[in-house]
Order: C-alpha cells, then sequence, then structure tokens
C-alpha cells in the first residue's frame, strides 16, 4: 500500500480543523435531550470554545514522542493521567481515583464505575487513527489501550475501537457505507454498540427520516442509565449525520448536532472523520475562517511539563503527528510506505481490512484483529493484565475488589505464554503468596504451562480464594509470586484488595 505524504497530512490537519469546528458548534447545546434546530455557529468569530475531547489527545501524543508507540499502553497512559490530566469528572475522575488506589486498567475502569459505558473515549480517538493511518488494527489496539483506563470493558471501550478503526481506514476509504462494515467487523456483534449502528444502518435503509432514526436510537438505548452521556447512542448520532448528510460537511455537522445529548462530542466526531475522508477542501472555507487554527485547552495540567510544550495550532499539532506516522507501519509489519506518488490501495489490502461481505457484517472479524477481538469477548469484566517476560498473567475479580474482615473472595489467574518472544517451551510454575498481614489464600502452590501447539494454546487458568482476617487496612495488597523453573526472571503480580 502507498500513501501520499502531503495528501496523507491534509487529511490530518483537515481531522483536527473539523474536530475544532465540530466541538465549538456543538459545546453550546451539550447535554440537551431535545432535538436541536441549529443552522450554524452561534459563536463569534474566531472564537474557539476549549473542548476535553482534543485535550487529552495532545496527552496521549506526548506520551508517544517521548516513549515510542510500542512503548505505550494502558498502564502508561494511566501515569500520563495522572501527571498532566486535571477534571475528575465521571469517568475520568473513577479510572484516577482507582488507580490511585492501586487498582491497574483495565480494572480501574470496570470497578465502582457507573460510567464506563458513557462518552470519554471514543471522542479521543483521532491521535490514534491519525498515528496508524491504514492500519484500522492498529488505532483499534491504541484506542483499546486508552479507553479501558476509564471505561474498562463496557461499552465506553468497545465504541472507542469502533471510531478508531473507522477513522484509520477513512485515509484510504471514502464510501462512508464501506467504512461502518469496517468498523463494525472490529467490535463484538453483541455489544450494545454494533447492535445500535446496525439499528441506524435498518433505519437509513428503510427510508426514515434522521429525526426518526435519532428517536428509534435513544429508544433503544433508554436503559443504560448515562441519560444524554451514554456512548450507543451518541455515536449513532454521528453516523446520523454523518449517513444522512450525504458527504455534506455542513448538513451532516448539523444533523449530528440537532440530535441533541453529548453535542459537543458528535459535532467534533463527524468534523474529524469528513476531513479524514476528504481533505481540508471538504470543509466550507467561511466555517474554516470561523474557528481558525488554534487549540484552546481546558483539562491539560501545562504546568506539569516543560518540554516538548503541548501544539498550540493545529498547524502544529499536524506536524507533530505526521513526524511520528511513517515509523508505525514498520513497527506493526504493514506493508505501507509514504510516498510522493499517488496513493495505492489493492484490492487484496482491502480486504485485509475486513472479511465480512456487507450483508453479514456482525461478528465477522479480520484474522487480525481476531486476537483482540475474541479476547474483549472472552475477557472478564474487573480484571487487569501484567506482562512479564515469560508469560502474560491476568488477575480477574469476581466483582469489585472491596473485601470485609472475614469474608472470602474469589480470584481467577489466567496465564498465557509467551512463546512468540521467548521460545515456544512448556514451564513449571511455583506460585508463592506475599502480603497483607491477616489475609489467607487457598489455591495451588504448582502448575504447568505449556508451549503453544495443537493441542495447547499455552493456556493455564487458575482460581484462588483469599479470606480477609478480623483487622484489614483499607488498601490491602498481596503479591503472587510465579517462579518458572530454569528461567531468571520472576513475575510479582499485585492483587488489591480495598476494605469495605
Amino acid at each position: 500500500m502507498k500513501l501520499n505524504f502531503n495528501e496523507y497530512r491534509d487529511k490530518v490537519y483537515a481531522c483536527w480543523i473539523g474536530k475544532n469546528i465540530g466541538g465549538t458548534m456543538g459545546t453550546p447545546f451539550e447535554g440537551k435531550r431535545q432535538m436541536n434546530d441549529i443552522q450554524g455557529f452561534t459563536t463569534k468569530e474566531g472564537v474557539i470554545l476549549p473542548n476535553d475531547d482534543l485535550d487529552l489527545q495532545l496527552v496521549w501524543l506526548m506520551a508517544v514522542e517521548r516513549l515510542g508507540i510500542k512503548s505505550v499502553d494502558a498502564k502508561i497512559l494511566g501515569e500520563f493521567w495522572h501527571s498532566y490530566i486535571g477534571p475528575h469528572w465521571n469517568e475520568y475522575g473513577i479510572g484516577k481515583i482507582n488507580m490511585m488506589a492501586g487498582l491497574q486498567p483495565p480494572l480501574s475502569g470496570d470497578a465502582y464505575n457507573d460510567w464506563n459505558n458513557s462518552n470519554g473515549a471514543w471522542i479521543r480517538t483521532e491521535v490514534w487513527a491519525s498515528l496508524a493511518p491504514a492500519c484500522p488494527d492498529v488505532a483499534m489496539k491504541y484506542a483499546y489501550e486508552d479507553a479501558c483506563v476509564d471505561h474498562g470493558t463496557k461499552e465506553g471501550t468497545v465504541a472507542a475501537m469502533f471510531v478508531a478503526a473507522l477513522e484509520s481506514a477513512a485515509f484510504v476509504i471514502s464510501d462512508l457505507r464501506q467504512l461502518i462494515n469496517i468498523a463494525l467487523s472490529k467490535i463484538p456483534s453483541e455489544s450494545r454498540m454494533a447492535k445500535s449502528i446496525v439499528k441506524v444502518l435498518e433505519c437509513y435503509d428503510s427510508g426514515m427520516d434522521y429525526k426518526e432514526a435519532r428517536e428509534t436510537i435513544r429508544l433503544l438505548n433508554a436503559d443504560i442509565g448515562n441519560g444524554w452521556f451514554e456512548a450507543p447512542s451518541n455515536v449513532s448520532y454521528a453516523v446520523i449525520g454523518l449517513l444522512w448528510g450525504d458527504g455534506d460537511f455542513k448538513k451532516s455537522m448539523i444533523y449530528a448536532i440537532n440530535c441533541g445529548d453529548d453535542t459537543d462530542c458528535t459535532g467534533a466526531t463527524v468534523g474529524s472523520v469528513l476531513g479524514i475522508m476528504g481533505g481540508t477542501k471538504v470543509i466550507p472555507d467561511d466555517w474554516r475562517r470561523h474557528i481558525g487554527d488554534g487549540i484552546v485547552t481546558i483539562s491539560i495540567k501545562k504546568g506539569a511539563t516543560f518540554a516538548p510544550k503541548f501544539p498550540e495550532t493545529c498547524t502544529e499539532l499536524t506536524d507533530r503527528v505526521v513526524k511520528i506516522a511513517p515509523t508505525v507501519p514498520v513497527l506493526f509489519n504493514k506493508n505501507i510506505s509514504f510516498t510522493d506518488g499517488p496513493t495505492e490501495l489493492t484490492e487484496a489490502e482491502l480486504a485485509s481490512f475486513t472479511v465480512a461481505p456487507p450483508e453479514l457484517y456482525p461478528g465477522f472479524v479480520s484474522p487480525e484483529s481476531q486476537t483482540l477481538t475474541d479476547e474483549l469477548t472472552a475477557r472478564r469484566p474487573y480484571s487487569t493484565t501484567y506482562t512479564y517476560a515469560f508469560l502474560t498473567a491476568t488477575v480477574s475479580y469476581d466483582g469489585d475488589p472491596d473485601i470485609k474482615p472475614f469474608e472470602s473472595k474469589n480470584i481467577h489467574l489466567r496465564l498465557k505464554n509467551n512463546v512468540y518472544d521467548y521460545g515456544n517451551m512448556p514451564y513449571n510454575l511455583t506460585f508463592r503468596w506475599l502480603g497483607a498481614d491477616g489475609f489467607t489464600v487457598d489455591g495451588p502452590g504448582f502448575a504447568r504451562l505449556l508451549h503453544c501447539s495443537a493441542h495447547s494454546h499455552g493456556i493455564t487458568e487458575l482460581d484462588f480464594t483469599v479470606t480477609a482476617g478480623e483487622k484489614i487496612a483499607p488498601k490491602n495488597r498481596l503479591v503472587l509470586e510465579i517462579e518458572a523453573e530454569g528461567r531468571t526472571t520472576v513475575a510479582y503480580v499485585p492483587v488489591i484488595f480495598l476494605a469495605k
């Protein structure tokens, strides 16, 4: 696959300009559940309203610049949350306070969180799509790592995966229906997010007007419980704007914002998607003049950093993104190059984005995304994963990780052999529990972790029962020591319980 670099850069820039337009236009109507009737900006020319949709992505870009994209994961992004992001709104605050208590992602997004089906993650996906153009699986992976910090394994995370995959593919595909099909192929078909988008398509194909479609989706998801702030409906409203807007930037933006609810988010995503699909030529000149090139932030603790500074314009943000992007296909073994010639995409490359024919898109996933999608579908909620040299350990709780005196809680441990990095060999494992005084643990002290073969996936699953004593601390950290016979590295897996 070949991507024309100048064309790619123009699309990245249009993405951020479109994001600013939609965020500014939609912010005055945020949280209003009724249908709106806007015709354009209600703000003065030259005024850019601050928006956390864009803010948080500046922090993620800095993480990638400082550490390299291969080093960035949910735990790293969690540390950047603490250092650079100020607000404690809804899931933002719950994710942060959970991490402060020692709960690592995605457990930090699952525990004690009534907001993990909400909008805070899919609104911040453009940085991953722009860093990984035409690599929807890579963009989806990082959207997951990002979203699970404050949304865990719930619909807010699935929504981020959907939007990131769509935006990444949009760098080389201009057919909106095809983009939606690709994005649907990346998420579990039984998720509320997938069912909502499928319902939007059914409404569109049946000839409904966009207002009827909006009401259909609102009723479909009325039981989720976050009101105007839940992800499946709001992503659907953005898709409604895109479909019924029929490629017209102004009409698409107005329709999405008129659907109400989280209007800065829906408008901003419509703007970014259309910007990626068509570049700056699709953005109306009068709206582009109205918004300008600047970036106004609201969520970033700028005093926490000295260099590099956060981008202050869409131009600077674009320059810093496109500087990194050519390295990403190399790091992920993608056969993509940036050239001065025309963008070229073969039918075979297009087929690699999704294996699903349009009429069968629910439930189908491409071979490349199969692993991540399967892991998300199979992953237990209230879990967190730790990677060590020879194995990956996932700790799962039965529910919130709290405990009271003399109470017993079950812990599930899933161990996966890291065969591709350290050789396809089996291990004898011994376990030893360290830590919180007064706690006892019942469970195996030995296990075998087999190699990957036709008879084994290199996975061992174990259960332990943890019982608290008479006195417990506000935070109780047990540590499972895992030693593999013949290996130098010893894995220390933390297991946190909070007092009820």
